[in-house]
Protein backbone atom coordinates (compact mmCIF):
# COMPACT_ATOMS: atom_id res chain seq x y z
CA UNK A 1 0.00 0.00 0.00
CA UNK A 2 1.67 3.45 -1.00
CA UNK A 3 1.53 4.88 2.42
CA UNK A 4 3.23 5.05 5.48
CA UNK A 5 1.28 5.01 9.00
CA UNK A 6 3.08 7.40 11.35
CA UNK A 7 1.75 6.86 15.38
CA UNK A 8 3.25 9.83 17.61
CA UNK A 9 3.36 8.79 21.11
CA UNK A 10 4.09 9.39 24.70
CA UNK A 11 4.23 5.45 25.81
CA UNK A 12 0.63 4.94 26.36
CA UNK A 13 0.21 1.12 26.97
CA UNK A 14 -2.72 1.74 24.50
CA UNK A 15 0.19 2.06 22.02
CA UNK A 16 0.76 -1.95 21.88
CA UNK A 17 -3.19 -2.93 20.79
CA UNK A 18 -2.99 -0.55 18.09
CA UNK A 19 0.63 -1.46 16.99
CA UNK A 20 -0.81 -5.44 17.20
CA UNK A 21 -3.99 -4.60 15.43
CA UNK A 22 -1.84 -2.85 12.43
CA UNK A 23 0.59 -5.52 12.52
CA UNK A 24 -0.96 -8.44 11.70
CA UNK A 25 -3.92 -7.02 9.56
CA UNK A 26 -3.72 -6.72 5.24
CA UNK A 27 -2.86 -5.07 3.25
CA UNK A 28 0.48 -4.16 5.22
CA UNK A 29 1.50 -0.28 4.75
CA UNK A 30 4.95 0.36 2.92
CA UNK A 31 5.81 0.95 6.81
CA UNK A 32 4.71 1.96 10.54
CA UNK A 33 6.91 4.67 11.98
CA UNK A 34 6.45 5.15 15.74
CA UNK A 35 7.88 8.55 16.57
CA UNK A 36 8.32 8.44 20.34
CA UNK A 37 7.33 11.65 21.67
CA UNK A 38 8.76 11.49 25.88
CA UNK A 39 10.65 14.10 26.94
CA UNK A 40 14.80 13.75 26.20
CA UNK A 41 17.09 13.20 23.28
CA UNK A 42 18.83 9.73 24.01
CA UNK A 43 18.46 7.23 21.49
CA UNK A 44 16.05 5.46 19.39
CA UNK A 45 15.82 2.55 22.19
CA UNK A 46 15.87 5.24 24.61
CA UNK A 47 18.95 4.02 26.50
CA UNK A 48 20.27 7.53 26.72
CA UNK A 49 18.23 9.52 28.77
CA UNK A 50 17.02 6.49 30.97
CA UNK A 51 13.25 6.07 29.65
CA UNK A 52 12.37 2.25 29.07
CA UNK A 53 12.72 1.34 25.05
CA UNK A 54 9.15 0.73 23.40
CA UNK A 55 8.21 -2.45 22.86
CA UNK A 56 7.29 -2.92 19.16
CA UNK A 57 6.46 -5.27 16.98
CA UNK A 58 9.27 -6.60 14.29
CA UNK A 59 9.38 -4.36 11.10
CA UNK A 60 7.88 -1.05 13.26
CA UNK A 61 11.02 1.44 13.21
CA UNK A 62 11.07 3.99 16.07
CA UNK A 63 12.18 7.61 15.40
CA UNK A 64 12.48 10.63 18.46
CA UNK A 65 11.23 14.08 18.90
CA UNK A 66 12.22 14.89 21.97
CA UNK A 67 9.01 15.82 23.79
CA UNK A 68 8.18 18.68 21.41
CA UNK A 69 4.69 17.69 21.38
CA UNK A 70 2.35 16.13 18.69
CA UNK A 71 2.61 18.67 16.16
CA UNK A 72 6.89 18.34 16.23
CA UNK A 73 6.63 14.08 15.90
CA UNK A 74 4.46 14.19 13.21
CA UNK A 75 7.00 16.17 11.18
CA UNK A 76 9.56 14.24 12.20
CA UNK A 77 7.74 10.94 11.31
CA UNK A 78 6.13 12.26 7.64
CA UNK A 79 9.72 13.59 6.52
CA UNK A 80 11.24 10.03 7.49
CA UNK A 81 8.46 8.72 4.78
CA UNK A 82 8.91 7.87 1.29
CA UNK A 83 6.05 7.17 0.32
CA UNK A 84 3.25 9.21 -1.55
CA UNK A 85 0.66 9.19 1.72
CA UNK A 86 1.48 9.42 4.87
CA UNK A 87 -1.31 8.16 7.45
CA UNK A 88 -1.52 9.84 11.22
CA UNK A 89 -2.99 7.86 14.03
CA UNK A 90 -3.35 8.89 17.86
CA UNK A 91 -1.80 5.70 20.03
CA UNK A 92 -4.74 5.50 21.63
CA UNK A 93 -7.38 4.82 19.04
CA UNK A 94 -8.59 0.83 18.21
CA UNK A 95 -9.04 1.26 14.43
CA UNK A 96 -11.81 -1.61 13.13
CA UNK A 97 -10.58 -5.31 11.84
CA UNK A 98 -10.59 -3.97 8.53
CA UNK A 99 -8.68 -0.35 8.41
CA UNK A 100 -6.25 -0.97 6.54
CA UNK A 101 -7.90 -2.25 4.18
CA UNK A 102 -10.22 0.30 3.79
CA UNK A 103 -7.76 2.50 4.07
CA UNK A 104 -6.41 1.23 0.82
CA UNK A 105 -10.01 1.74 -0.75
CA UNK A 106 -10.32 5.20 0.69
CA UNK A 107 -6.74 6.16 -1.28
CA UNK A 108 -7.43 4.50 -4.62
CA UNK A 109 -10.46 6.22 -5.05
CA UNK A 110 -9.56 9.61 -4.34
CA UNK A 111 -9.80 12.53 -7.29
CA UNK A 112 -5.74 14.28 -7.74
CA UNK A 113 -6.91 17.26 -6.34
CA UNK A 114 -7.92 15.39 -2.92
CA UNK A 115 -4.98 16.39 -0.57
CA UNK A 116 -5.99 14.37 2.49
CA UNK A 117 -8.63 11.64 3.71
CA UNK A 118 -10.35 11.85 6.99
CA UNK A 119 -10.98 8.91 8.92
CA UNK A 120 -14.27 8.54 10.92
CA UNK A 121 -14.48 8.31 14.52
CA UNK A 122 -16.78 6.93 17.03
CA UNK A 123 -16.29 7.25 20.56
CA UNK A 124 -18.50 5.04 23.12
CA UNK A 125 -20.10 6.00 25.84
CA UNK A 126 -22.21 4.67 28.64
CA UNK A 127 -25.67 3.69 27.99
CA UNK A 128 -26.74 2.94 31.49
CA UNK A 129 -26.19 6.81 32.73
CA UNK A 130 -25.45 10.49 30.94
CA UNK A 131 -22.40 11.08 30.16
CA UNK A 132 -20.19 13.12 32.12
CA UNK A 133 -18.74 16.59 30.98
CA UNK A 134 -15.37 14.70 29.80
CA UNK A 135 -17.15 11.99 27.76
CA UNK A 136 -19.27 15.09 26.24
CA UNK A 137 -16.21 16.69 25.52
CA UNK A 138 -14.51 13.57 23.62
CA UNK A 139 -18.04 12.69 21.76
CA UNK A 140 -17.42 16.09 20.25
CA UNK A 141 -14.44 14.21 18.32
CA UNK A 142 -17.53 12.29 16.14
CA UNK A 143 -18.11 15.31 14.02
CA UNK A 144 -14.72 17.40 14.71
CA UNK A 145 -13.25 18.58 10.90
CA UNK A 146 -9.70 16.98 9.73
CA UNK A 147 -8.85 15.54 13.49
CA UNK A 148 -5.42 13.45 13.04
CA UNK A 149 -6.60 10.87 14.98
CA UNK A 150 -7.01 8.91 11.85
CA UNK A 151 -5.77 11.59 8.68
CA UNK A 152 -3.99 10.88 5.76
CA UNK A 153 -2.37 13.45 3.70
CA UNK A 154 -0.26 13.39 0.19
CA UNK A 155 3.53 13.78 1.56
CA UNK A 156 3.37 16.39 -1.79
CA UNK A 157 1.02 18.46 0.09
CA UNK A 158 2.65 18.38 3.52
CA UNK A 159 5.69 19.17 2.22
CA UNK A 160 4.15 22.33 -0.02
CA UNK A 161 3.11 23.83 3.70
CA UNK A 162 6.23 22.73 5.35
CA UNK A 163 4.83 20.58 7.59
CA UNK A 164 2.64 21.00 11.07
CA UNK A 165 3.27 24.02 13.06
CA UNK A 166 5.35 23.15 15.77
CA UNK A 167 4.18 26.37 17.61
CA UNK A 168 1.33 23.92 18.60
CA UNK A 169 2.68 22.50 21.25
CA UNK A 170 -0.21 20.40 22.69
CA UNK A 171 -2.79 18.07 20.86
CA UNK A 172 -4.99 21.54 20.00
CA UNK A 173 -5.96 23.13 17.22
CA UNK A 174 -2.46 22.15 15.25
CA UNK A 175 -4.83 19.73 12.97
CA UNK A 176 -7.20 22.56 12.12
CA UNK A 177 -4.22 24.55 11.33
CA UNK A 178 -2.50 22.14 8.31
CA UNK A 179 -5.70 21.79 7.44
CA UNK A 180 -6.57 24.72 6.55
CA UNK A 181 -3.39 25.87 4.58
CA UNK A 182 -3.63 22.95 2.65
CA UNK A 183 -7.29 23.69 1.70
CA UNK A 184 -5.89 27.66 1.18
CA UNK A 185 -3.77 25.78 -1.44
CA UNK A 186 -6.19 23.96 -3.26
CA UNK A 187 -6.26 20.68 -1.92
CA UNK A 188 -9.54 18.87 -0.60
CA UNK A 189 -9.92 16.81 2.14
CA UNK A 190 -12.75 14.48 1.71
CA UNK A 191 -14.24 11.80 4.57
CA UNK A 192 -13.28 8.01 3.56
CA UNK A 193 -15.39 4.66 4.85
CA UNK A 194 -12.50 3.82 7.54
CA UNK A 195 -13.36 3.36 11.07
CA UNK A 196 -11.85 3.91 14.41
CA UNK A 197 -12.84 4.01 17.90
CA UNK A 198 -11.68 7.00 20.17
CA UNK A 199 -12.13 5.71 23.44
CA UNK A 200 -12.60 8.39 26.56
CA UNK A 201 -9.28 9.01 28.11
CA UNK A 202 -8.78 8.94 31.84
CA UNK A 203 -8.98 12.58 33.43
CA UNK A 204 -8.41 14.11 36.61
CA UNK A 205 -10.64 16.56 38.69
CA UNK A 206 -9.23 20.03 36.82
CA UNK A 207 -9.05 18.30 33.58
CA UNK A 208 -11.29 21.28 32.09
CA UNK A 209 -9.49 23.90 33.63
CA UNK A 210 -6.24 22.56 32.59
CA UNK A 211 -8.03 22.32 28.96
CA UNK A 212 -8.36 26.12 29.05
CA UNK A 213 -4.70 26.89 27.75
CA UNK A 214 -6.13 25.67 24.30
CA UNK A 215 -7.75 29.59 23.88
CA UNK A 216 -3.61 30.51 23.67
CA UNK A 217 -3.52 28.48 20.73
CA UNK A 218 -6.83 29.94 19.41
CA UNK A 219 -4.99 33.15 19.57
CA UNK A 220 -2.47 31.61 17.64
CA UNK A 221 -5.05 30.69 15.10
CA UNK A 222 -6.55 34.28 14.85
CA UNK A 223 -3.26 35.66 14.57
CA UNK A 224 -2.31 33.49 11.40
CA UNK A 225 -5.73 32.45 9.94
CA UNK A 226 -7.74 35.89 10.58
CA UNK A 227 -10.86 36.52 12.43
CA UNK A 228 -13.14 33.70 10.45
CA UNK A 229 -11.02 30.99 11.15
CA UNK A 230 -13.34 29.17 13.25
CA UNK A 231 -15.73 29.34 10.66
CA UNK A 232 -13.63 27.63 7.89
CA UNK A 233 -12.47 25.72 10.78
CA UNK A 234 -15.98 24.12 11.69
CA UNK A 235 -14.77 25.55 14.78
CA UNK A 236 -17.26 26.75 18.07
CA UNK A 237 -17.39 29.96 19.45
CA UNK A 238 -17.24 29.07 23.02
CA UNK A 239 -17.83 31.40 25.75
CA UNK A 240 -14.50 33.48 26.07
CA UNK A 241 -16.50 36.47 25.83
CA UNK A 242 -19.15 35.52 28.74
CA UNK A 243 -15.95 33.92 30.82
CA UNK A 244 -13.81 37.41 30.21
CA UNK A 245 -17.44 39.55 32.11
CA UNK A 246 -17.71 36.80 34.51
CA UNK A 247 -14.26 37.63 35.77
CA UNK A 248 -14.49 40.68 35.33
CA UNK A 249 -16.88 41.04 37.83
CA UNK A 250 -15.15 38.58 40.07
CA UNK A 251 -12.34 41.20 40.26
CA UNK A 252 -14.34 44.02 40.51
CA UNK A 253 -16.51 42.93 42.97
CA UNK A 254 -12.65 42.05 45.24
CA UNK A 255 -11.60 45.72 43.98
CA UNK A 256 -14.79 47.59 45.40
CA UNK A 257 -14.89 45.82 48.72
CA UNK A 258 -11.29 46.66 49.35
CA UNK A 259 -12.15 50.33 48.34
CA UNK A 260 -14.82 50.15 51.34
CA UNK A 261 -17.70 50.34 48.43
CA UNK A 262 -19.52 48.01 49.49
CA UNK A 263 -22.59 48.27 48.02
CA UNK A 264 -21.44 47.99 44.74
CA UNK A 265 -19.32 45.14 45.61
CA UNK A 266 -22.09 43.29 46.56
CA UNK A 267 -23.71 44.05 43.06
CA UNK A 268 -20.61 43.01 41.36
CA UNK A 269 -20.45 40.50 43.44
CA UNK A 270 -23.97 39.26 42.60
CA UNK A 271 -23.32 39.79 38.87
CA UNK A 272 -20.40 37.49 39.12
CA UNK A 273 -22.73 34.68 41.25
CA UNK A 274 -25.20 34.62 38.76
CA UNK A 275 -22.99 34.23 35.93
CA UNK A 276 -21.25 31.66 37.78
CA UNK A 277 -24.62 29.38 38.68
CA UNK A 278 -25.71 29.89 35.09
CA UNK A 279 -22.28 28.62 33.66
CA UNK A 280 -22.64 25.26 36.18
CA UNK A 281 -25.86 24.52 35.68
CA UNK A 282 -25.00 24.35 31.82
CA UNK A 283 -22.63 21.46 32.34
CA UNK A 284 -24.18 19.76 35.03
CA UNK A 285 -27.93 19.75 33.12
CA UNK A 286 -26.81 16.86 30.65
CA UNK A 287 -24.28 15.36 32.63
CA UNK A 288 -25.35 11.88 35.15
CA UNK A 289 -25.69 14.21 37.97
CA UNK A 290 -24.31 12.38 40.78
CA UNK A 291 -22.62 13.86 43.68
CA UNK A 292 -19.09 13.83 42.69
CA UNK A 293 -19.67 15.07 39.02
CA UNK A 294 -21.59 17.82 40.77
CA UNK A 295 -19.25 18.48 43.03
CA UNK A 296 -16.82 18.56 40.22
CA UNK A 297 -18.61 21.31 37.89
CA UNK A 298 -19.44 23.78 40.55
CA UNK A 299 -16.20 23.76 41.56
CA UNK A 300 -14.48 24.14 38.14
CA UNK A 301 -17.02 26.25 36.83
CA UNK A 302 -15.38 28.64 39.37
CA UNK A 303 -12.05 28.28 37.58
CA UNK A 304 -12.42 28.42 34.46
CA UNK A 305 -13.75 31.58 33.07
CA UNK A 306 -10.31 33.05 34.96
CA UNK A 307 -8.18 30.45 33.84
CA UNK A 308 -9.65 31.13 30.10
CA UNK A 309 -9.65 34.79 29.97
CA UNK A 310 -5.66 34.62 31.52
CA UNK A 311 -4.86 31.81 28.36
CA UNK A 312 -6.75 34.34 26.66
CA UNK A 313 -4.71 37.08 27.07
CA UNK A 314 -1.08 35.63 26.98
CA UNK A 315 -1.65 33.86 24.02
CA UNK A 316 -2.43 37.54 22.38
CA UNK A 317 0.67 38.86 24.07
CA UNK A 318 2.42 35.77 22.49
CA UNK A 319 1.22 35.81 19.04
CA UNK A 320 0.24 39.18 18.39
CA UNK A 321 3.43 40.55 16.11
CA UNK A 322 3.23 37.21 13.86
CA UNK A 323 2.55 37.58 10.14
CA UNK A 324 -0.31 35.76 9.24
CA UNK A 325 0.04 32.74 6.82
CA UNK A 326 -0.65 33.36 3.34
CA UNK A 327 -0.59 31.27 0.71
CA UNK A 328 1.36 32.42 -1.87
CA UNK A 329 4.27 31.68 0.13
CA UNK A 330 6.03 29.67 2.53
CA UNK A 331 5.70 30.04 6.03
CA UNK A 332 8.43 33.19 6.81
CA UNK A 333 10.85 33.05 9.59
CA UNK A 334 11.77 35.70 12.45
CA UNK A 335 11.46 38.88 12.24
CA UNK A 336 13.08 41.86 13.98
CA UNK A 337 11.14 43.95 16.15
CA UNK A 338 9.22 44.50 20.04
CA UNK A 339 7.53 41.58 21.20
CA UNK A 340 8.33 37.94 23.13
CA UNK A 341 7.84 36.15 20.06
CA UNK A 342 8.81 36.59 16.82
CA UNK A 343 9.17 33.67 14.89
CA UNK A 344 6.52 33.47 12.19
CA UNK A 345 7.02 30.49 10.46
CA UNK A 346 6.75 26.41 11.28
CA UNK A 347 9.82 25.14 12.86
CA UNK A 348 11.66 22.46 11.71
CA UNK A 349 12.11 19.03 13.76
CA UNK A 350 15.75 18.80 14.34
CA UNK A 351 15.23 14.53 14.89
CA UNK A 352 14.29 12.28 13.08
CA UNK A 353 -8.79 18.55 25.82
CA UNK A 354 -12.12 20.59 24.59
CA UNK A 355 -12.37 24.50 25.52
CA UNK A 356 -15.27 25.82 27.22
Amino acid sequence: MPTTVVVPTVGRPSLHRLLRVLSGATPQPAEILVVDDRPGHGSADGSADGSAPLDVPPGVRVLRSGGRGPAAARNVGWRASRTPWVSFLDDDVEPDAGWLADLGHDLGTVDDDVAGSQGRVRVPLPRHRRPTDDERGTAGLEHAAWITADMTYRRSALAAVDGFDERFHRAYREDADIALRIIARGGRIVRGGRRIVHPVRPSGFFSSVRSQAGNADDMLMRRLHGPGWRDRAQAGRGRKGRHAAITAAGGLAVALAAAGRRRAALAAALAWGASTAEFAATRIGPGPRTAAEVIRMVVTSVLIPPAATWHTARGWLRYRHLVPWSSDRRPAREVAGPGPVRATGMARASAGTRQL
